[in-house]
């Protein structure tokens, strides 16, 4: 190959290396323009978008500025109002405390002006006082003068003259009177008679502690009695009261100072002599159906009570206390009539005073509520209603007119102070009650009190109107040698302690019995 043709094929190679670099400038200047425009883009949208958002911050801003300036305005409200409120009412509180300040002031100016009155007036009067004095020494004189006679004189003549005219009329009246004293004697004499024989016209002792039972045949009286008196110590043993049979025809007489005690006898022994089987264990069967039953009637007798007293809403236990007093008495009159009456009175009492009615016939309903219990807890009956009113949700006005109606204690009330008044007008009436009842009553209960303070007394009765005492010991807790030790100890304890005409007969009972059922 010749040198030309080598310089051709350099300035060819050449020639395409300038043609291949120029190619590939321009292909680099057209991409670089490319990404250029695209980042470009890239930044504008940037721009934009950051532009956006900046805005939308901005606004959002606004809006919670704008939130929060409304909500600190409202809460600026809120607080104005309460200090209008505050300054309205303390201005209000100003204009009162003025009012009273110009009412003090004008008393104060009236009560001076009425003190220079009283003390100009207090002038006058001693001046007043000291020219009387003056005029009556002066007339004394002028009367020592006229009557020649000294003013001791004058006094003691006068003293001897009335008491002279005194003894006159004095003996007069006295011959007056004992003469017209003895034209009226016989006719005084019985109306006294007349009137005590109305006063005592109510239930007496053996009335109250006495009750009888028809009977449909005499035969019945052997049947009650059983075979060697079995029947009729079961009956004793069961009930706790005396039965009597004698000759009065037709009747069981019933004798004990519970009346509880004696509804139960008398009901259960109806009971058997309609039923027909008269022996121990279907009397224990029939007393024990006629307690349960007798306890029921207690209840209903409390709730008729509360309905008529309108005492609502009375605790259950408060209702039984109320249907017990159905059954005792007080000096021979019957305490849940006496204690209607009672609130009957109070309620008219208060409503002419115009007090609380509701609350003074409630007081007159309960306020013997403690003698439901007075056998079993030691004290005063107004006291112990006192502390079961307080127990069982009385309010405090009721139980203080319970326990202040014997002035135990002080009344709080208008109500309570004059429930003593509406006790003394029901217990006063002729009759109503009766001194001796009250008190055998309590000797009775503090007979059998006494045998239950010795150990192993399960049961007492006192029966024959308080002339025996009738026990039942536990067997396992004493033997026959304890049993007789026990009628030793309790006879003496009873002469100690205990008054009562006559002779107490003392019957210590042990019995053990042994119960198994056959299947």
């Amino acid at each position: 190959m010749s040198l030309d043709d080598v310089a051709y094929l350099l300035l060819i190679l050449i020639s395409g290396a300038a043609l291949g670099a120029v190619a590939y400038w321009f292909f680099h200047r057209m991409k670089v323009g490319s990404y250029q425009s695209l980042v470009n883009g890239m930044m504008h949208k940037a721009e934009i978008e950051t532009e956006s958002v900046r805005k939308s911050a901005e606004l959002t801003m606004k809006q919670q500025q704008v939130e929060q300036q409304r909500e600190l305005e409202r809460l600026w409200q809120v607080e104005r109002r309460k200090m209008q409120r505050e300054e309205e009412r303390l201005k209000l509180r100003e204009d009162k405390l003025e009012t009273r300040m110009n009412t003090v002031e004008g008393k104060l100016t009236d009560i001076e002006r009425r003190e220079e009155v009283l003390a100009i007036g207090k002038s006058k009067i001693e001046e007043e006082k000291r020219q009387t004095a003056e005029l009556q020494h002066q007339l004394v004189l002028e009367l020592e003068k006229v009557s020649g006679l000294s003013s001791a004189e004058a006094k003691d003549l006068i003293i001897n003259r009335l008491t002279n005219d005194v003894k006159t009329d004095a003996a007069n009246l006295v011959r007056k009177i004992k003469k017209e004293a003895e034209e009226n004697a016989e006719r005084e004499a019985s109306t006294i008679i007349a009137t005590a024989i109305n006063r005592m016209a109510g239930s007496c002792v053996s009335e109250i502690t006495l009750s009888t039972v028809a009977i449909p045949n005499e035969e019945m009286k052997g049947r009650v009695i059983g075979r060697e008196g079995r029947n009729i110590k079961a009956l004793e043993r069961a009930t706790g009261v005396n039965f009597i049979i004698d000759d009065t025809p037709g009747v069981v007489v019933i004798s004990g100072f519970d009346p509880v005690r004696m509804h139960i006898a008398k009901v259960a022994l109806a009971d058997l002599l309609t039923d027909g089987r008269i022996h121990p264990t279907r009397i224990e069967e029939v007393v024990e159906k006629t307690t349960a039953n007798v306890h029921k009637q207690i209840k209903a007798y409390g709730e008729d009570a509360a309905l008529r007293g309108g005492a609502m809403n009375l605790h259950p236990e408060l209702i039984i206390l109320l249907g017990k007093l159905k059954f005792r008495y007080s000096y021979g009159q019957n305490i849940l009539d006496h204690s209607l009456e009672v609130s009957h009175l109070l309620g008219m009492m208060a409503a002419e005073l115009g007090l609380n009615q509701q609350l003074a016939k409630r007081i007159g309903l309960l306020h013997d509520i403690g003698k439901a219990v007075t056998h079993e807890i030691e004290g005063s009956h107004a006291i112990i209603g006192y502390d079961f009113a307080i127990k069982y949700g009385e309010s405090k006005e009721v139980a203080n007119g319970i326990g202040c109606h014997h002035q135990e204690m002080d009344a709080i009330t208008i109500e309570g102070s004059l429930c003593s008044a509406a006790d003394s007008l029901s217990a006063s009436r002729p009759g109503a009650r009766i001194e001796a009842v009250e008190e055998y009553v309590k000797r009775l209960k503090r007979l059998e009190d006494l045998a239950y303070e010795f150990k192993g007394v399960e049961k007492a009765y006192a029966m024959q109107a308080g002339r025996e005492i009738r026990i039942i010991v536990t067997p396992d807790l004493l033997d026959d040698a304890g049993t007789v030790a026990l009628a030793h100890d309790l006879t003496k304890r009873i002469e100690e302690e205990l008054r009562y005409p006559g002779k107490i007969k003392v019957t210590v009972i042990r019995e053990k019995r042994v119960v198994e059922y056959a299947l």
